[in-house]
């Protein structure tokens, strides 16, 4: 195409400012424009790996400008650092987020109910991916799906071997049909193994992973899009040692619905589960149908997001929690399309 004239083109990779687009079969490197800068009011309106973006082409074709991103469907977000950090997007236009964690040293309940929390808030469908299948005691392993599945309600749970393939084809079917997902989880996830699986070659770097603590080095600096030669897409992440809660959303809903279901029965609608006279939460907590740590996590993330929304520049964060609507609604919508991505 000639040069200045503006096309569509999928953003493939985001490092330190930089990014690449796909067009045509072809990667192009490419920097947002000066006027996409200047008018962006957060780090959500620059572009995102899986956005739509309008470019132009320049230097005989060589290099792109990003002007503007077209409107997203769905995005994968996470509280910045800091304790007013704003919303940092991780991935955009997905279809599944992939939250991967190991069965060694890795495993951690609490890491998964945040990052479920902020799947099912991107208006994507969450999938628990349970790496390292060989590295967790048989003794162990029953205990600890179990404990997955309860913390995972509504999500799949897929249980893999990256190094002998075992459980890989499963992960395959999830990406049936062309899907886009992320992979997102902590370093030593197994995340890079996963995905080099999937790709049947050395597509993303793997780092040593320390015995004592099970964590890796984060080996993935960026944010890349890879296409599968099962025709998927995934969107690889670097490993997060901390992942925040940007804006619960419902996905605080969604990702605690055993508790929302109980609290349908507590004798007052406004019912905190904190010691009101007649919390059928309580209650079950009390007869040992819902597990206390699974009650202390809900508290623990209502409260960190709603001292998020009440910090920091509250005008910036009305408007990113306008921006975001879209996705609140379209995951109440979306009942039909997540059956239809189960084969329901």
């Amino acid at each position: 195409m000639p040069e200045n004239n503006s096309t569509t083109a999928l953003v493939t990779a985001e490092r330190r400012g930089m990014y690449t687009v796909r067009l045509e079969g072809r990667e192009l490197p490419a920097i947002a424009a000066g006027k996409l800068a200047g008018e962006a009011a957060s780090r959500l309106d620059y572009p995102v790996v899986g956005d739509e973006a309008e470019v132009t082409l320049h230097d005989g074709g060589a290099k792109a400008v990003i002007h503007a991103v077209l409107p997203r469907r769905s995005m994968l977000l996470r509280k910045g650092p800091g304790a007013g950090g704003d919303a940092q997007p991780l991935a955009a236009n997905i279809d599944k987020v992939f939250i991967v964690m190991g069965l060694d040293g890795n495993y951690n309940i609490a890491r998964l109910e945040r990052l479920l929390v902020a799947a099912w808030d991107s208006g994507a469908l969450p999938v628990a991916v349970l790496t390292k299948k060989d590295l967790c005691p048989e003794e162990e392993l029953a205990a600890r799906l179990d404990a997955v599945a309860r913390a995972a309600p509504g999500a799949r749970v897929l249980c893999l071997s990256s190094l002998s393939g075992e459980g890989v084809a499963e992960v395959e079917d999830e990406l049936a049909g062309g899907l886009r997902c992320c992979f997102v989880g902590s370093s030593g996830a197994g995340k890079s193994t996963l995905l080099n699986r999937l790709a049947g070659r050395e597509a993303a770097p793997t780092g040593e992973v320390r015995e004592d603590d099970a964590r890796g080095r984060h080996t993935t600096t960026g944010r890349q899009l890879y296409f599968l030669p099962c025709g998927g897409q995934v969107i690889d992440t670097p490993g997060i040692r901390e992942f925040g809660v940007a804006f619960a959303g419902e996905g605080l809903a969604a990702s605690f619905s055993d508790i929302s279901a109980l609290a349908e029965g507590c004798r007052f609608k406004d019912c905190s589960h904190s010691g009101e006279p007649g919390c059928a939460v309580a209650a079950a907590v009390e007869a040992g149908t819902l597990p206390a740590e699974r009650l202390k996590s809900y508290h623990k993330l209502r409260r960190e997001t709603e001292r998020h929304e009440l910090g920091g520049d509250l005008v910036k964060r009305i408007e990113a929690k306008r921006r975001l609507k879209s996705f609140g609604r379209m995951v109440r919508d979306s009942g039909e399309d997540k059956r239809r991505l189960r084969g329901g």
